[in-house]
């Protein structure tokens, strides 16, 4: 076994022998050199040009106007007198022929003729078919003969009824105007007054008398 082990460790030492004998003939040094570059010069400045100046555009002569030429004064002639001429004869008027005279104007109608007012008729209390009763003679009245004629306005509607009923001149005692006025107010009707045949409302006069008897 020692045999064994000491021969493979001799052919390990011979190949790597011979590895490295291969390398050191096979390998070829490679030579590298080193450009330096060459050193940038900077171009020279150029000398500046001179300017030129533009040379001013030659001026016109300017030419003078010529003046106008002075006219020459006419001396004017005196106007020769006109020839004198005789008038013409005016021509005669021509005769203006006659106008006929404007027609008449239409005669204007005759004024129509105004109606007739008409007449309006005044309330009427003493008709028969009405029946107005008599005011009731006070009993204080009666015992102390107190007599007299009440006169009362009464304003009559289209309807024949009082609307108002006032006193327009007293018989003297209150007593007595009193009963007028409330029979009147109350109790009566009237014939209304007329416009044509047309009832309206009218005033009349209402004379009322209370007299005793013997």
């Amino acid at each position: 076994m020692a045999v064994a082990l000491h021969a493979a460790l001799g052919a390990l030492l011979y190949h790597g022998h011979q590895a490295a004998s291969l390398a050191r003939s096979t390998s070829v040094p490679i030579m590298v050199s080193f450009i330096t570059p060459e050193p940038v010069v900077p171009p020279k400045p150029q000398p500046p040009q001179p300017v030129v100046e533009p040379k001013p555009a030659p001026k016109q002569a300017v030419k003078p106007k010529p003046k106008p030429a002075e006219k020459p004064v006419i001396a004017s002639k005196s106007p020769e007198p006109a020839p004198f001429a005789a008038p013409e004869p005016e021509p005669e008027p021509e005769p203006v022929a006659e106008q006929a005279p404007p027609p008449a104007p239409p005669a204007a109608p005759a004024p129509a003729v105004a109606d007739a007012p008409v007449q309006t008729a005044p309330p009427r209390f003493n008709a028969d078919y009405l029946q107005n009763p008599k005011p009731p003679y006070p009993n204080l009245s009666r015992r102390l003969q107190e007599e007299g004629t009440v006169v009362l306005r009464v304003y009559v509607s289209p309807n024949g009824l009082p609307e108002q009923v006032e006193v327009s001149k007293s018989s003297g005692y209150a007593r007595l105007d009193e009963s007028a006025l409330n029979t009147v107010r109350k109790y009566w009707k009237f014939v209304p007054a007329r416009r044509g045949d047309t009832p309206v409302g009218g005033w009349v006069l209402v004379p009322i008398a209370f007299t005793l008897e013997g």
